[in-house]
């Protein structure tokens, strides 16, 4: 992507999504009925990854970034951004940034990758077990929380705040602390079934809450923006800002699947599945965990380490031919399971389990065609582990990732389903950041934003004369994970 700005005939009033990712900054400006006016990117630094898992970014690059991305952006609208409303950032999930008293940053940002505090992510597992048994979630050895409790270590009495990217940009755009969403705080400690964070765990730490932001609910609002801010972003002074979500949460609200019993299957390089339920259900193999709904309801959902990476070796220009030709074929004769990584995390949890083939191919059409499949049985066994356990799912799947953009793949996935798949349009963290930020501004709230802005793709049908034969690959694929142990029994 170039990073100029594009736009649109005008449309008003306005808000902008902020999508704070990890090689780059995205702003994305659209009307009320999700018309985009205006758009634009700036480069980040590459976080800096090192001995002991080791993973940070210089924070103070975001605000630049952000600032110079916005801009361009309101320099493309009509009214050089007075039209806009409502600003809401979103960003990885578990970044973190020591801060002094004046919020400002006192070292680099710890990635969501960062794997130097296991050790205390261990402890607080053990110290809020029946915490983390309530919320159905488990402390990993990457979670914010132990990163927290390493910057009171390395930063001491000087540490002041541990704040989450959104909540740097916020400080920024308004003058002055911002409140963190319940989404970016999750990983870090905070409760959203209880509504506090986990004070028992950081006890046991001896680390102060107040060092914590307050937190509230995704999309209401945080502050407005600064007088400093406008004139360096364009917004206009007293433009709302309101709270974010993290990114694989605002992804998963930009296709429209907000309310309950709606899921999405995000196809990248692995493949997450992401949905909506009434109530919380908790998964005791730690496969599935759910976040909270800007609503207060759930959104259930989990990662496996299975999907697009299955075709990394394969040149991209090629992919349009191997899929014709895959298709063409139809179902495979053999069955693989395309994973290229160790162990497996979602729908099941194993970390023995690699990736396997039933057989051999006859060609390399074949071998695509059995590599597209095993995605999509990866998908089906998730869906029926969240219907297993409890939790509606209605309608058509929505569809989002690079993966989806195969008309070929999608066709097999709906057809493995037996559900119809429905690829949406807009799919992207941006777009998801712009629906909160519309949430309580240009409408009464998220569903009704969705409703307005999002737009329906295509719905792929399943195809009735390939049922039969992918049932039968499915049949095979999970009696061979159970015959190996690593798929449950339940």
């Amino acid at each position: 992507m170039s990073g100029e700005p594009r736009a649109t005939a005008p449309r008003s009033p306005a808000v902008i999504g902020v999508d704070v990712a990890t090689a780059s900054v995205r702003v994305l400006c659209v009307d009320g009925r999700g018309h985009v006016l205006a758009e634009a990117r700036r480069d980040l630094p590459p976080p800096v990854r090192g001995g002991e898992g080791a993973s940070e970014q210089d924070a103070r690059s975001w605000w630049p970034a952000v600032r110079s991305a916005l801009r361009r952006t309101t320099s493309a609208l009509p009214r050089g951004g007075r039209e806009v409303v409502a600003v809401a950032v979103s960003a990885t999930s578990g970044t973190i940034v020591p801060a002094g008293a004046d919020g400002e940053p006192l070292g680099p940002a710890l990635m969501y990758d960062d794997r130097r505090a296991a050790d205390a992510n261990a402890e607080a597992q053990r110290a809020g077990r029946a915490r983390w048994d309530a919320l159905g979630l488990s402390v990993g050895p990457t979670a914010a929380l132990g990163r927290a409790v390493r910057c009171l270590r390395t930063y001491g009495s000087g540490l002041r705040h541990v704040l989450h990217t959104p909540d740097v940009v916020g400080r920024e755009l308004t003058g002055r602390p911002v409140p963190a969403d319940w989404s970016h705080a999750l990983k870090t400690g905070y409760d959203p079934l209880a509504g506090e964070w986990a004070h028992e765990v950081f006890d046991a730490f001896d680390f102060p809450l107040s060092l914590l932001p307050d937190v509230r609910a995704p999309g209401t609002e945080a502050g407005r923006v600064g007088p400093r801010a406008a004139e360096a972003t364009g917004l206009p002074e007293g433009c709302s800002v309101r709270l974010g979500m993290t990114d694989g949460c605002a992804g998963q609200i930009a296709t429209g699947a907000v309310e309950p019993g709606r899921f999405v299957g995000v196809l990248g390089t692995t493949y997450v599945l992401k949905g909506v339920s009434a109530d919380l259900v908790r998964d005791a193999t730690g496969a599935l965990y759910s976040h909270r709904h800007p609503d207060g309801w759930w959104l259930p959902g989990g990662a496996s380490n299975t999907g697009g990476e299955c075709l990394a070796d394969v040149d991209p220009a090629r992919l349009p031919a191997l899929d014709a030709a895959a298709g063409a074929r139809g179902p495979a004769a053999y069955v693989c399971y395309p994973l290229r990584r160790e162990g497996e995390r979602f729908p099941f949890v194993s970390g023995a389990a690699r990736g396997f083939a039933l057989g051999s191919p006859r060609d390399e059409a074949e071998a695509h065609r059995a590599a597209l499949e095993g995605v999509a049985f990866v998908e089906r066994l998730a869906l029926e582990r969240v219907e297993r356990l409890g939790i509606p799912v209605s309608g058509p799947l929505y569809a989002a990732g690079g993966g989806s953009r195969s008309p070929v793949w999608t066709a097999i996935r709906a057809t493995v389903l037996n559900r119809p798949v429905r690829v949406v349009e807009r799919a992207e963290t941006a777009f998801g950041a712009a629906l909160l930020a519309a949430s309580g501004t240009l409408h009464e709230n998220l569903s009704a934003s969705a409703e307005a802005m999002v737009r329906a793709g295509a719905l792929v049908e399943p195809e009735p004369d390939e049922r039969s034969a992918l049932d039968d690959g499915y049949g095979r694929f999970t009696a061979a994970l159970r015959e190996r142990g690593w798929l449950p029994e339940d």
